[in-house]
């Protein structure tokens, strides 16, 4: 007697978990930027699915997510995964920039004359003035227990400065 080999059918539950991953991932594409969707290997007929979803609103945008979720089945999708979380995490460059803007706001704040003549000298389109009201509007925030309004304001100059004035040659490091 042989035993009957039955069809092996998927999981059902895991079948729709999958569904819906890939719909979540259609929605991700859908609001990414058109820039960053570029950066993404994808087909023409996912891309032009994405570009027709972000036109449609409530039930023909959730066809079109069911469609672009079952285009997405014969696409590598833990590559555009990978993609979409690199492009999610900021640049480590970024970040140390980030921090070195903090780190120059509270030592100016803490009264560092060096590092304030050395920004001073460094960019030259600073408003001298103005920096040193917002060092010394931030230094009575700080003591009157305030809100940081003028240190928001302190690091969001600095930030500006520094950006319209050091290129990657010209790069210096205040430390």
């Amino acid at each position: 007697m042989s035993e009957k080999e039955y069809a092996i059918r998927p999981n059902k539950t895991q079948l729709k978990k999958e569904m819906r991953a890939l719909n979540d991932l259609g929605k991700e594409l859908i609001k990414l930027p058109e820039s960053s969707l570029k950066n993404i290997s994808l087909s023409d007929s996912i891309l032009q699915a994405i570009a027709d979803g972000r036109r449609f609103s409530r039930g023909a945008l959730q066809r079109q997510l069911r469609r672009i979720a079952t285009l997405l089945q014969n696409e590598d999708v833990a590559a555009i995964n990978l993609e979409l979380t690199r492009l999610k995490q900021p640049s480590r460059q970024q970040t140390a920039e980030f921090h070195q803007l903090e780190e120059w706001r509270d030592n100016l704040i803490a009264g560092d004359e060096v590092l304030l003549s050395k920004i001073i000298d460094r960019f030259e389109g600073i408003d001298r003035q103005y920096l040193r009201q917002l060092i010394r509007n931030a230094k009575q925030e700080r003591k009157n227990n305030k809100p940081p309004k003028s240190a928001r304001s302190l690091f969001q100059y600095l930030s500006r400065m520094k950006s319209e004035n050091i290129t990657p040659e010209t790069s210096i490091d205040f430390d």
